[in-house]
């Protein structure tokens, strides 16, 4: 007799970890909508701030309120735990997490270094998990679906040139808080904290990267971190592809653009997108019968966490491991780590190269001089 598939029978009980506007606004919700489905139950929140999380309770439904995370997954035992809190707590609390049982759904920057992330990793189920994986939403809904059939069959032909951009804009203000703009606290600038969602779909869409050199600057915030940076990325499948990720752009954008031999796919939207964000430009030989198809993008299904946390659900019900993690959530905070590197040493840094014993693996800033916290100096510009 074969073994009864996981949580067969059952919702998946889960549990928010940070009260915060993320878990407020995109976590909580995309929970009880699969609630109101039978796929879940929400059965615990946790935040360092009691009166935080006894109000996200009663406001969202939610039975148990908890301010010491320990205690919580002792008495609750979830399924799932979703991931809410600032980046320099996410290793900590996925490995909690792990260890007591519960699958780990996290949000972005995944966590400060891949060290970190191996540190994660490492404590997974051999298995059918429990598993670990990001909040990488902009990977799905029907628009990204689409488009990636199409560019893994070859519809298009072959992906020659692609640009990614995340030029969004920032003020004073909102580097006034004490933790952005520092290593410690943020773990990256607007390529780790801001542009890490359009780079992790571009690889997403596009496969393995093989190499990366880049250029990054502190143009106008007196921060730690960089405020804008570039990047040139070559793919193992021969594409050449630009990088910007920028919080100095008065007119902001998400964009990626792909230039296939037959036609371009072009997604343009800011923080999430639809399939009328994505266009495709056909080249002059193209049928009108193969643009229709190409440009038939079906049901629209909205980027979102929600799009996300279903497929996970239904990862988890199969005992197989989600997207997003493990080798594939790796991806991208490898070619951010990557960027870093080649910025600050002024080299072209190949996938693969950053290991144990590379000072990248246990610091983005890797101690370079001007970089690493307590040798920044207090000029608006600091050259790469």
């Amino acid at each position: 007799m074969s073994p009864s598939p996981p949580f067969a029978g059952r919702p998946i009980r889960a549990a928010v970890i940070g009260t915060g506007a993320i878990a407020r606004g995109s976590h909580l919700p995309a929970l009880q909508q699969l609630a109101a489905e039978g796929e879940t139950e929400v059965v615990a929140a946790v935040d360092i701030d009691a009166t935080a999380v006894e109000a996200f309770c009663a406001e969202g439904g939610v039975p148990h309120a908890y301010t010491d995370l320990a205690r919580m997954l002792a008495e609750q035992r979830p399924d799932l735990v979703t991931i809410c809190t600032p980046p320099t707590l996410h290793r900590e609390q996925s490995v909690a997490a792990l260890r007591a049982g519960a699958w780990v759904w996290c949000e972005k920057p995944p966590v400060p270094t891949l060290a970190d992330y191996d540190a994660v990793e490492a404590e997974e189920g051999a298995e059918n998990g429990p598993y670990a994986s990001i909040v990488f939403q902009h990977r799905f809904g029907s628009g990204t679906r689409h488009v990636r059939r199409l560019l893994a069959g070859q519809a298009l032909g072959r992906p020659l040139v692609a640009h990614c951009q995340t030029t969004w804009y920032r003020d004073t203000a909102y580097y006034a808080v004490p933790w952005r703009g520092r290593w410690q606290t943020e773990g990256g600038g607007p390529a780790m904290g801001h542009g890490i969602h359009q780079m992790d779909l571009l690889l997403d869409l596009l496969g393995p990267w093989s190499e990366v050199r880049a250029m990054a600057g502190r143009l106008v915030h007196d921060v730690e971190t960089e405020d804008v940076s570039t990047a040139l990325l070559r793919f193992e499948n021969g594409a050449l592809a630009t990088i910007v990720n920028s919080v100095l752009s008065p007119d902001e954008v998400s964009r990626i653009r792909i230039d296939c031999e037959r036609a371009t796919v072009e997604l343009t939207h800011l923080y999430g997108h639809s399939n009328a964000n994505w266009r495709i430009t056909p080249a002059p030989d193209a049928t009108g019968e193969e643009v229709a198809a190409w440009r038939d993008f079906g049901a629209d299904v909205p980027s979102s966490h929600l799009a996300q946390l279903r497929e996970l659900v239904a990862s988890m019900r199969a005992g197989e491991r989600p997207r997003g993690s493990g080798a594939d959530g790796r991806t991208s905070l490898e070619l951010i780590t990557a960027l870093y590197k080649s910025a600050f040493t002024d080299t072209t840094v190949g996938r693969g190269e950053i290991g144990a014993g590379d000072p990248y693996y246990t610091a983005l800033h890797g101690g370079a001089p001007g970089w690493a916290p307590g040798t920044v100096t207090g000029d608006a510009e600091v050259p790469a």
